[in-house]
């Protein structure tokens, strides 16, 4: 009998040592990831560049879908509740955008690791922030749209940026991009940002938001940069205009929800400030009925600063690198903190 019972004891142990082994020996399930809004091309870079255990699925939008349901990852231009709802195995959402505000609310609370494209985008932004700036200061928008040999009026008004100050709202990949090409014009540099680490050297002086209102009457151009969050929005108001220098100019570039639209059409009408230009604005778009577009002095584009050569070819980069990360169950770079909101 003992010999009997040893002997199935024996018996089950090997059957568990040969399924351990075999379930060792089968190849791992590959983790599938879902692209939308990405042109072939880069698709294809990405799955020529993903581990052996992942799938990289790009689908028609009609089969968005059906390919969520079993895919872990979605890499996409904005996440919806609809998405999200029927992607119950996602672990890791990808947006194509450096704001996240719609999405965290979405993912706040989910198993789910949020990314985004702060300082992917960076380099344009602030090309786009320094060109609204310099259209405004060297009075480019009184003379391009003329196609004529005519001097403007109030040219020897132009501002020179050097000596100057700018203050610069939000610190990020954005922010310090644009301290950097203000720093080489000669300006002066404020950064306003709640993080604790030292700036770099071509930022003067760190304050923290609640200390905004003590620099901006220091400034002579004022760079909205700032994330939106629950904190961030509508931190620009009549308030802090008054505080700001006559004959200042206001760049946006981050969200048109920072600034008070209202307050923002006061200061002009009163000639407080110089010129505006605004990438962003507070509906987009930005309906013909705003009073904003009366001013001449204020330049509108189409929140397209993030557009450019290399754009692209960097957010492939950093897709990639996060691929491998995620298949590899590595941290992810770009994580958005669902608290903080950036």
């Amino acid at each position: 009998m003992k010999a009997k019972i040893q002997g199935t004891i024996w018996a089950t142990a090997v059957c568990l040592l040969v399924a351990a082994v075999a379930i060792a020996q089968a190849p791992a399930a590959k983790k599938k990831i879902l692209v939308v809004g990405l042109p072939d091309s880069a698709v294809a870079q990405l799955r020529q560049a993903a581990p052996a255990g992942v799938q990289i699925v790009s689908p028609a939008m009609n089969q968005v879908g059906a390919e969520i349901a079993d895919s872990d990852a979605l890499i996409c231009p904005h996440l919806t509740p609809q998405i999200l709802q029927a992607g119950p195995k996602l672990a890791w959402v990808q947006i194509l955008n450096a704001g996240a505000e719609d999405a965290i609310p979405l993912v706040r609370g989910k198993n789910i690791t949020l990314t985004n494209l702060k300082v992917v985008l960076g380099p344009e932004v602030a090309d786009h922030a320094i060109a609204l700036l310099l259209a405004l200061t060297r009075g480019l928008y009184q003379t391009i749209p003329t196609r004529e040999w005519k001097v403007p009026a109030g040219v020897n008004q132009m501002t020179e940026l050097d000596g100057k100050t700018a203050v610069v709202i939000g610190v990020g990949g954005v922010g310090t991009a644009i301290a950097q090409r203000a720093n080489a014009f000669g300006m002066n540099v404020i950064g306003v940002d709640p993080k604790d680490a030292p700036p770099p050297a071509f930022i003067k002086q760190m304050v923290k938001p609640n200390q905004l209102d003590s620099v901006l009457p220091q400034a002579n151009v004022v760079f909205i940069t700032v994330p939106e969050t629950p904190q961030t929005k509508g931190m620009i108001g009549a308030a802090q205009f008054k505080e700001m220098k006559r004959g200042a100019y206001l760049i946006a570039v981050s969200r048109g929800t920072i600034y008070s639209t209202d307050a923002l059409v006061d200061a002009l009408s009163s000639g407080k400030l110089a010129g505006a230009g605004l990438d962003v604005t507070d509906p987009e778009p930005l309906p013909p009925t705003s009073p904003l577009w009366k001013f001449q002095n204020v330049l509108i584009t189409p929140h397209i600063a993030g557009a450019s050569d290399s754009s692209l070819p960097r957010v492939i980069e950093m897709l990639q690198e996060n691929i491998k990360h995620f298949a590899a169950g590595e941290p992810l770079v770009n994580v958005v903190d669902t608290t903080k909101g950036y």
